[in-house]
């Protein structure tokens, strides 16, 4: 039982209980399910993430954003967890409205792909409330191996069962990594409490044996993090699988995972390692700078949109690096909760930027299309004017162009670097981000001032993106929601900001 509200011990987690069992339910309902469209199991799972985000906000609003730990400890309920589980579910509910098409016209819409992106949300979930290593790891292994089998569901495609592979491999190895990082720093604490571990290493950072002991292991986990993260150098897997996955998939890979990213290094990091800030502050300086260099500059070369968007990728996860290096200055913690709120911030506005990007990609793409290379892009403003302002607005908040939310969340890791007095970086940061705004810039000149082809191809392709922009209304309807959402955002970033401000200062 809860002290201070009387709840019992498995009420925090009552979402992930929802979520198992109905994630069951949808895997038994869809053998009863005829229809190709799969409309049960499809409006089944979008109850369930319902259900999902009613419980977690009575969960917040009855606790009153309280911190509750439950399960022996294993298991935190603070704000930070309930407004990134709340993130998630918007995510994934829209990954399955953007992705329902395109699986349809594939024939690919099927009960494993649900169930197993219903059981990779229950992995993040686990990994945003983790308070143990053991829990943490758990959560995480949930989620890489749905992951695994998402990236291989079409299994006709050699590419998507390369990559598949390419991503089980690496995957392993940095799950090994993770995992021995944490059997070291097991080793010198003696227990796999993040909370416990975080009082003992306060205890021993002051010796210089028992601190190069606990280093050790603290370069092993930075490695695994950077992995799930996706940072240079540990960033080869991202564009061969983002490439290689089907589209709807690379979507969901490339969206709410990173919000469980976000919340392993918080708990790994600012709840457990704090006291071990100098020396992993450092490591994240030169991911930070290395991702954002490769991930920019490699970008330009890309006329692959997904490719093109993997770099990205890798580029924005060094920008969020930059919120959560600057946290903790010489032993002042004065400026932790503005850094890591900005960090916070970052991430959820880069969610929503990758939906919308890879939602396009998704609204135009057909049957036997897909709409994935740069010059699928010349003429769509000719074609449809709306889709194409969506689609600028999207790659303007990409880019960091005010007055949108990308702008405002690079400004904001920007100000937490500059008052961490790490102006250096802040100044390779905008240099590098200059650069990677080419890259966005040439899809906008492409849709505006581009004519498309005139060959026999080039004619069948416009044709088949004209069917698929006339289609799909309620897709439409929701990019545009999206893309708006982005401007608003830019606009009036305050009540997100201070959300995410209130969710770090709950730690």
């Amino acid at each position: 039982m809860n002290a201070s509200f009387g709840l019992p011990n498995f009420f925090p987690a009552l979402p992930e209980m929802f979520l198992l069992l109905m994630g069951c339910a949808v895997m038994v309902t869809d053998l009863y399910v005829k229809s190709e469209r799969r409309s049960g199991s499809f409006l089944l799972a979008q109850a369930t993430l319902l259900g999902c985000t009613v419980l977690s906000a009575f969960i917040l609003v009855s606790t009153e954003g309280e911190l509750i730990y439950s399960f022996s400890n294993l298991f935190v309920a603070d704000v930070m967890s309930h407004v990134l589980k709340l993130c998630a579910y918007v995510a994934v509910s829209v990954a399955l409205v953007y992705s329902r098409q395109y699986l349809l016209d594939r024939g690919l819409m099927r009960g494993e792909f649900l169930t197993l992106l219903l059981f990779a949300l229950l992995g993040m979930m686990v990994m945003m409330s983790a308070n143990s290593f053991l829990t943490l790891y758990l959560g995480l292994e949930l989620l890489s191996l749905c992951l695994y089998a998402m990236v291989a569901l079409n299994r006709d495609s050699a590419a998507s069962t390369e990559a598949a592979m390419k991503y089980f491999v690496l995957g392993a190895l940095a799950s090994g990594l993770l995992l021995y990082g944490m059997s070291m720093i097991y080793g010198a604490t003696g227990t796999l409490t993040i909370t416990e571990v975080a009082h003992a290493v306060s205890k021993l950072s002051g010796s210089t044996s028992d601190r190069v002991f606990l280093t050790f292991g603290l370069v092993f986990v930075v490695s695994g993090l950077a992995f799930k993260l996706g940072v240079a150098p540990f960033h080869m897997w991202i564009p061969d699988v983002y490439h290689g996955a089907p589209t709807a998939v690379t979507l969901v890979i490339g969206t709410a995972p990173k919000l469980a990213a976000f919340a392993m290094a918080m708990r790994l990091l600012v709840n457990g390692l704090l006291d071990l800030a100098l020396d992993w502050q450092q490591m994240l300086i030169m991911l930070a700078v290395l991702s954002m260099a490769i991930g920019n500059v490699t970008a330009i070369a890309q006329t692959n949109l997904k490719r093109m968007l993997a770099y990205s990728t890798i580029a924005h996860m060094g920008f969020m690096l930059l919120g959560l290096l600057s946290g903790v200055v010489g032993g002042n913690w004065f400026n932790a909760a503005d850094a890591y709120s900005a960090a916070m911030f970052y991430v959820i506005v880069y969610v929503l930027m990758s939906l919308g990007a890879f939602g396009m990609l998704l609204y135009l793409s057909s049957k036997g299309i897909e709409c994935e290379n740069l010059d699928d892009m010349k003429g769509l403003n000719a074609r449809s004017p709306w889709t194409a302002f969506i689609m600028l607005v999207l790659m303007f908040s990409l880019a960091g162009v005010p007055p949108t939310a990308g702008f405002y969340a690079k400004f904001a890791v920007l100000s937490a670097a500059v008052n961490a007095g790490q102006i250096w970086l802040a100044v390779v940061a905008v240099l590098l981000s200059l650069i990677g705004a080419f890259y966005y810039l040439r899809v906008v000149k492409l849709m505006y001032f581009d004519e498309t082809g005139a060959s026999a191809a080039d004619t069948a392709r416009s044709a088949s993106m004209d069917a698929a922009l006339a289609g799909n209304g309620e897709m439409r309807v929701l990019l545009s929601i999206n893309g708006l959402a982005l401007l608003a955002l830019g606009v009036l970033p305050q009540p997100l900001l201070g959300l995410c401000y209130v969710a770090i200062k709950s730690l």
